[in-house]
């Protein structure tokens, strides 16, 4: 018989359906039997009176008698015509009618009939005597039975069909060969030998499955999508062992970037979709899972993601789904595809659909993780050993640093500083001191510094093992599906600061109230109790350059900035040394200093659709989403940092240590503490509440089967209000039951100094929108779409033209494929398909700015004195009136197609943006109180090439070997720019804009080498060589600076093979990443102290005369120089952002490695089970590929303390199961 052909119709249409229910909803169902109904039977169809498809026949029995219709590839042909020549059959006599003259015969339960070979055929079998009977179930490859399924012995007309538990029994003569055919499934044949019992799996054939593209939104047929997208399952992506699922997409799709610049917990990684929109914006893609736009808490731009401060810990948006729980990813990368989401995607959209449940047998489904972490080694890092380090401290004691009088009262002092207090410790009841004052003791004391050698990796961190345990249970009737999950995710922590106990469940229904009416309800929520390190926020001296965090004790930083030489305990219990003139030990200071986070994520969402006739739906989508996040900071009594505040020991230190208060209404008053006692209780909370609405129409007809149209439209409201509440408890005295000690002075200074010990802010943004798509498909050969969309926001000017904007797409697609012609090209050319789109979409820039309204703050005036103290008014933002949506126009052009029976595909694009109206700071004349303000000032080009390439290598019966390359390429450039950079922004590590260079562009102090006493020298922006006279907060003059290149990596991708043999599959996946350049740490200093780790780098500093001829590694200052030469730190810090320090931010990772063992079905059959695997994957292994300069720096991490933490080398095992 002649195989089905691929129907031109819309997905939604009856093969579509047909092919969908076949392998999911059938074997399902639940107690369904092949007792023929005569009910069922003699129900009425009532037809025209006319020729009809088979198709059409189908499809009109299904709508009138709602029975679906199976039957095998081979068996018919659904475009084969009948002639209809009365209005009324009864299903029965409709079937006999259609598969009259055929050895057919049609079998008719109460909700489906299946076409199967007739009695009569294999009956003619059992008068040889050589026959023997044999029995066998046929599955899909996930271990479900497939009911239905034709198994014809080739070579003649005898066969049967599989019973809804999906076996069969038949009998065949030795040496006969059997076809097994499934619709949507590849044909296999078996030849019997001398088995009595023949299982069967059959294979997904993806030429007869039609490919859905999910926006979010609707589904729509791929064959009559224009858009550039990849659609993703959830078993191809996800890696076990990660918890945040946005991260598993890395070189996973042509033209999204992911780069992980922390891998704690919640943190989101930086992604990018064809690379930045936006100068001052996030940039990031948008969220929408289950076709509802997902919300972050708290709105972080790009720096802000690497910034370690601990609001990032709740920057991911969906930190709180489970991995288990998600069906598939489809990424919508152009402007035609992310057009019907308008000025929310401009950046890209990431959809992501969950597990639904399905009619049918109910399931049971186990997923457990066991995941060690390994703890990170010295020796991936160009970090000195104790022995090292105190020649360097010896260098240091000689030049003056180290001696007793620089030492013994610095605010930061180590192995000298600790040599120090214990000569100065007497104790009265030996009458002896701590350590004597003599040669022969203080040498013995630096010698055992120099072979301690200690290893803070293995104090601060640990080989952790964390476990994720999920359950899912679906189930259904043909009438109501379920399902249900939860999970547990449990880590106890990488590092001895943190820790992460996380708990989803999840829930979803479908009924269908009336066979043309469906409701679904869908209800997600996740809770999560986290420790960290506690952490205040980065700041910037813009005057020096320098980035500073006050009382950082992050492990991963204090790791390798911290000596080796000294010591974590002795005899007595911990060993302090001194940091802000206080006792400090790290261990001891964790357990005082951390952040306790909780975290609740709500979602409850309903969905009710209106099937009003054949091609014609209504649907109605209403969300309400909740999220709140409590970050309480403990500082107790005895942590440094509290301790910090009240030391005062004697005269010096009192006088030196800025944490204390000097009163200025009192002339020759001494500092004195604002927290005498207590520790301090720092209290922030993030509120997330938003309401999500939207009514669609959607129209799908074929006219005469040539003319496919659509048409998809509706209106959709959203609202978002974001609470942020802060609290500051000074005096709080955890070690006497939290009992408050307040301080007069604390309130005084926070007067004085403007500040605030509590804050609550809120905003509130509103949108509404109205959209529609039209798309009209010619036999599905040539396909025209259009969209637009207009829409409006409460976050822009007032002016109407500014808040309101509309948005469009107008797209082709030519499937050749689909051509008569094509037919000579085949199997050498399998399917070839041209895109092509231009579009206008939007975004509504970055998230603080808000111009609708001029926007005051209440602040206090300085006055000399606290008597005459007032309350005022400042002007926080200026109006802009005329302030409107960041816009940008695109032009995409794809190819797809096939060779080799669709043993090699390739996918590419390549697109050019122009992106204007983006919001930037401008310079104003000051009329309204302030100099600057947003407008849409600047402007940007780029464009890009991507492809992906998939090959079936090797496929046997037993081996198969595919391939999966991934190529991206995107570079900008900002060709408006009028905001003024300053020379700091232009050299940090982030990148800044610049016009005519990239969004995030890099430059550099030009390093011109070291001077005579080894001092660094550079050409400044007054074109002199010069040791300190830089100006950091330089605006006109910045040429002098050097181009480095742009931070984000302008090629990404990936390779991946697949192997499989038998039951086991051999998964290695290479991800790669080039063309950016990466800011080196600073390490380098005007002075330092012996608390301080130093690179290896020091081994080749200047230590004399000549050899600046000979080395870039500069001097270690001495006491003296530092005194002579002012600013000299300016010099060290421009050291630290020169030329010098840049590294090639290239690489290329192993990035999984993963065994997955399928037990075989006979096995899993006698444990009552339908599934079991085993599974082991090591992530991120190594680096095959780096610049050398980095030694051991990631590539992708930035080292910038607070909560910050790289992702870290995993093991994990898994176990699945179901029933």
């Amino acid at each position: 018989m002649e195989k089905i052909r691929k129907p031109r119709v819309l997905s939604r249409k009856i093969s579509g359906k047909m092919l969908r229910v076949t392998q999911f909803v059938f074997f399902l169902t639940l107690g369904l039997t092949l007792q023929v109904s005569a009910h069922t039977s003699a129900q009425v169809v009532h037809l025209k009176e006319q020729e009809h498809t088979l198709k059409a026949l189908f499809e009109e029995v299904e709508k009138q008698a709602g029975l679906l219709t199976f039957f095998s590839n081979n068996e018919l042909d659904m475009y084969r015509k009948v002639q209809i020549e009365k209005a009324n059959f009864t299903v029965k006599e409709l079937y006999d009618l259609i598969l009259k003259g055929t050895h057919l015969q049609a079998e008719i339960t109460s909700t489906y009939v299946i076409i199967r070979p007739s009695q009569a055929n294999q009956q003619q079998q059992k008068s040889n005597p050589d026959e023997r009977t044999i029995t066998g179930k046929v599955t899909d490859e996930q271990g479900e039975p497939l009911p239905g399924v034709t198994i014809m012995i080739i070579g003649t007309t005898s066969g049967t069909a599989t019973d809804v538990e999906g076996k069969y029994t038949l009998k065949v003569r030795a040496g006969n060969t059997l076809k097994f055919s499934f619709v949507g499934m590849k044909d296999q044949t078996v030849r019997i030998a001398d088995k009595n019992v023949i299982d069967v799996t059959l294979k997904p054939d993806s030429e007869t499955l039609e490919e859905v593209v999910v926006t979010g939104m609707a589904q729509m047929d791929k064959r009559l999508f224009t858009g550039a997208t990849d659609r993703l399952s959830a078993d191809q992506v996800i890696v076990q062992g990660l918890p945040d699922v946005s991260r598993a997409l890395e070189g996973r799709s042509a033209g999204v970037s992911v780069q992980n610049v922390s891998g704690t917990f919640g943190t989101a990684p930086k992604i990018r979709v064809r690379g930045a929109t936006s100068i001052y914006g996030s940039s990031k893609p948008l969220w929408v899972v289950d076709g509802v736009v997902m919300e972050d808490v708290v709105e972080l731009g790009a720096d802000e993601l690497s910034s370690g401060d601990a609001v990032t810990l709740i920057s991911s948006a969906i930190a709180g789904l489970s991995a288990d729980d998600i069906e598939n990813f489809q990424i919508l990368k152009d402007g035609s595809a992310t057009s019907i989401y308008g000025a929310r995607a401009m950046a890209g959209v990431v959809v992501i659909t969950t597990k639904r449940g399905k009619a049918g047998v109910s399931h049971i489904n186990y997923t457990g993780e066991l995941s060690m972490r390994l703890v990170p080694d010295y020796s991936t890092f160009n970090i000195m050993n104790s022995q090292d380090q105190m020649s360097v401290y010896n260098e240091m004691y000689q030049k003056g640093w180290l001696s007793f009088a620089k030492t013994y009262r610095a605010s930061e002092s180590g192995v000298y500083g600790k040599m120090y207090k214990l000569m100065n410790t007497y104790d009265p009841v030996s009458g002896t001191w701590a350590l004597a004052n003599t040669p022969e003791a203080r040498n013995k004391y630096l010698q055992e510094a120099e072979m301690r050698n200690t290893d803070w990796f293995n104090e601060l961190f640990r080989n952790s093992l964390t476990q994720n345990h999920s359950i899912s249970i679906s189930s259904g009737t043909e009438k109501a599906r379920y399902y249900a999950s939860m999970s547990i995710y449990h880590d106890p922590g990488w590092s001895k600061a943190s820790s992460v106990n996380r708990y989803t469940a999840n829930a979803n229904a479908s009924y269908d109230i009336l066979p043309n009416l469906t409701l679904s309800l869908l209800t997600n929520g996740s809770y999560r109790d986290q420790q960290a390190p506690g952490t205040l926020s980065q700041q910037v001296d813009v005057v020096s350059g320098e980035v500073k965090r006050d009382f950082d004790i992050n492990p991963y930083s204090y790791a390798l900035n911290t000596s080796r030489a000294l010591a974590v305990k002795d005899a007595k219990g911990y060993t302090y040394y001194t940091r802000n003139y206080a006792p400090f030990n790290i261990l001891h200071e964790l357990e005082n200093n951390y952040i306790d986070l909780n975290m609740v994520d709500l979602k409850f969402q309903g969905e009710l659709k209106w099937k009003i006739r054949t091609g014609l739906e209504v649907s109605m989508v209403g969300a309400v989403k909740y999220q709140n996040s409590s970050q309480e900071h403990h500082i107790k009594d005895q942590s440094n940092q509290a301790q910090a505040y009240r030391e005062m020991s004697d005269a010096t230190i009192r006088d030196a240590n800025p944490f204390l208060y000097t009163d200025p209404d009192i002339a020759y008053s001494l500092p004195v503490s604002i927290l005498p006692e207590g520790g301090i209780y720092k209290r922030t909370n993030y509120k997330m509440f938003g309401t999500d609405f939207r009514a669609t129409l959607s129209f799908n007809k074929v006219f005469n089967e040539t003319h496919i149209t659509n048409f998809f439209g509706g209106m959709e409201t959203n609202s978002v209000e974001r609470q942020a509440t802060w609290f500051m408890g000074m005096g709080y005295q955890y070690d006497m039951g939290g009992n408050p000690f307040f301080n007069y002075y604390a309130f005084k200074q926070l007067a004085e100094e403007n500040g605030q010990y509590y804050q609550n802010t809120s905003t509130t943004s509103r949108n509404v929108a109205f959209f529609g798509t039209a798309t009209y498909s010619y036999k599905g050969i040539y396909t025209l779409n259009g969209t637009l969309r207009y829409e409006g926001s409460n976050k822009l000017g007032k002016s109407r033209s500014s808040r309101w904007l509309p948005t469009w797409n107008i797209a082709l697609a030519w499937n050749a494929h689909e051509e008569s012609f094509f037919e000579s090209l085949k199997p050498a050319v399998s399917h070839l398909t041209f895109r092509t789109s231009y579009s206008l979409t939007a975004d509504r820039g970055p998230a603080s700015v808000s111009n609708s309204r001029a926007i005051y703050t209440s602040y206090t005036p300085w006055r000399p004195s606290s008597t005459v103290k007032e309350p005022g008014l400042e002007i926080s933002s200026l109006e802009n009136s005329e302030l409107t949506y960041e816009k940008k126009h695109e032009l995409n052009i794809g190819l797809d197609f096939g060779f080799l029976d669709n043993r090699i595909n390739l996918s590419s694009d390549y697109y050019t943006r122009n992106n204007y109206d983006l919001i930037g700071l401008i310079n104003t004349q000051g009329a309204g109180g302030e100099t600057i303000k947003y407008a849409n000032v600047a402007s940007m080009k780029s464009s890009g090439f991507e492809f992906t390439l998939s090959t079936k290598n090797i496929k046997l019966p037993n081996f198969t070997w595919s391939t999966d390359l991934i190529f991206s390429k995107n570079k900008n450039t900002v060709t408006k720019l009028d905001a003024r950079s300053r020379v700091i922004d232009l050299v940090s590590g982030n990148g800044f804009a610049r016009k005519n260079y990239p969004v995030r562009s890099l430059f550099s102090m030009p390093f011109k080498g070291l001077n005579k006493d080894g001092l660094p020298t550079f050409l400044n922006h007054k074109g002199e060589i010069t040791i300190t006279d830089i100006n950091f907060q330089e605006r006109d003059m910045v040429d002098f600076l050097k181009y480095e290149g742009p931070t984000d990596p302008t090629i990404t991708g990936s390779l991946g093979n697949i192997f499989t043999y038998k039951n086991l599959k051999l998964n290695v996946f290479i991800t790669y990443s080039f063309g950016n350049v990466i800011r080196l740490d600073p390490v380098f200093s005007s002075s330092y102290s012996d608390l301080d780790a130093m690179p290896k780098e020091f081994k080749n500093r200047w230590m004399m005369p000549g050899d600046e001829a000979h080395t870039d590694i500069p001097v270690i200052a001495s006491n003296r120089q530092d005194k002579d030469i002012k600013n000299l730190r300016y010099a060290y810090n421009a050291y630290n952002y020169s030329d010098a320090r840049i590294a090639d931010g290239g690489f290329i990772r192993m990035k999984e490695i993963s065994l997955t063992y399928d037990f075989p079905q006979k096995f899993i059959r006698r444990l009552n089970l339908n599934n079991l695997s085993l599974k082991a994957q090591a992530t991120n292994l190594f680096l095959l590929y780096a610049d050398s300069k980095l030694n051991g720096q990631d590539p992708e991490f930035f080292r910038s303390g607070g909560v910050s933490a790289p992702v870290p080398r995993q093991f994990t095992f898994t176990l699945r199961f179901g029933f």
